[in-house]
């Protein structure tokens, strides 16, 4: 199922396990993307600050991020690991980390739901063909109480508050650099991580939680915004369509839209990827956006998801657009007119030979080839000249040139 939401992951190195795992919490996240943005309309729609005030209404989005959320996440986590069975138990299992936490479980959720569904797979395994005719529904009926029941407890005790203390300490990492002004510098770590495809797992799995439970608390995050951000992918876009190689020119447009009003970030990171000085114009353009979301002191209400122009829009606060907008902006610009720089404003774009253009990139090696190898001669005033770099066929048929013999034998050298 994650490999759905992911571009396929090959390999056995590490960049490939992490990749591997942030495809497999996505997996867990994004088939239920439709709930999240449900819960983000009902919360800035019907909230004290919302565009349509109402009290009664405002009363689902507690419920929602507390129980419903979590409790999707921990059923399909359950079932990517042993179907529908894993399913119940991670939904049943999930149950045990909500109710001991005061913060929304996202991440506990992604832990227990898949470990209680593999810990369910091994006992189908251990009883798969032992199980006496007409007793298979008690069977599993029961171990998937018992062993459901035994899996909520022990969210309940331990795994739920193990990642209550992690959230808080990363909370507090956050924080703290909110406080001392240096928010922007988180972005030298998400830039280079989303290239590397790991951006759902970024997203879904660190700075949405924190950004939920502080939007519950102020009605806004601004950590909504560190990874969504679709300004720094449209610069690094829109500098290869006017500087990068001619080749690849052709194809961004279409990569444009489908990043910035789609709001798939993965179509810009091969293009990082084949320039990777390039990753330099992404981490300015995130930095300087993040700056000023900071200074206009603007945020969302949940995941913008898919990160889209419109996402963005749809999830933010009544008072924020102008902010937001601002930022998108400025992001794009700045990593446009980095990522121009370090394509020296299409100077260098000739790094890539052309061979579609007639042959020209050919003959232009060959033709370098030949002058580098060409025999080196003095002239009579001493000065070093280079034999012509003719082909044998022009040389022969060209009259009143002597055809080139071979070259002198020095003295005393042997047959």
């Amino acid at each position: 199922m994650a490999e759905s939401y992911t571009p396929p992951v090959h390999g056995t190195g590490l960049r490939a396990t992490v990749q591997k795992f942030g495809a497999f919490l996505a997996g867990m996240v994004m088939p239920n993307i439709g709930a999240f943005i449900a819960w983000g309309l009902i919360t800035a729609l019907f909230i004290e600050t919302g565009w349509l005030p109402n009290e009664e209404l405002a009363e689902l989005v507690n419920p929602t991020i507390t129980y419903l959320l979590p409790i999707l996440i921990g059923y399909t986590g359950g079932r990517t690991v042993h179907g529908q069975r894993g399913a119940v138990i991670g939904a049943v299992a999930t149950m045990g980390i909500i109710v001991g936490s005061d913060i929304p479980m996202f991440l506990g959720a992604m832990l227990i739901g898949p470990l209680a569904a593999f810990v369910l797979k091994q006992f189908d395994r251990l009883t798969n063909d032992r199980i006496r005719p007409g007793f298979e529904m008690l069977v599993e009926n029961f171990s998937l109480g018992i062993l459901g029941m035994g899996m909520a407890v022990l969210g309940r005790w331990v795994i739920g508050p193990v990642v209550s203390n992690v959230t808080e300490a990363l909370g507090e990492g956050v924080e703290w650099l909110v406080d001392n002004d240096i928010l922007p510098i988180a972005s030298v770590i998400i830039e280079p991580a989303k290239v590397l495809f790991l951006n759902n797992a970024i997203n879904h799995g660190v700075l949405g939680p924190l950004g939920v439970a502080e939007s519950v608390e102020t009605g806004k995050s601004i950590l909504f915004m560190l990874e969504t951000n679709p300004g720094p992918g449209l610069g690094v876009l829109l500098a290869y369509f006017l500087f990068g190689p001619r080749l690849l020119r052709p194809t961004v447009p279409a990569a444009a839209i489908i990043h910035f009003l789609g709001g798939i970030h993965e179509i810009y990171f091969p293009y990082i990827l084949m320039k990777p000085r390039m990753i330099l114009a992404a981490i300015a353009g995130g930095g300087s956006g993040i700056l000023v979301f900071l200074a206009a002191d603007v945020g969302l209400v949940s995941t913008p998801s898919p990160g889209s122009i419109f996402a963005y829009m749809s999830v933010t606060p009544r008072g924020n657009h102008l902010g937001v907008l601002a930022g998108i902006a400025i992001s794009a610009g700045v990593s446009f007119l980095v990522g121009s720089v370090l394509l020296g404003f299409g100077r260098l774009e000739k790094d890539q030979p052309e061979p579609d253009e007639g042959g020209a990139s050919g003959v232009t090696a060959d033709v370098g080839a030949s002058s580098a190898s060409a025999p080196v001669s003095a002239g009579a005033d001493g000065a070093v000249s280079h034999a012509s770099a003719q082909s044998p066929s022009t040389t022969d048929s060209t009259p009143g040139l002597p055809k080139a013999g071979p070259a002198p034998r020095p003295a005393g050298s042997e047959a």
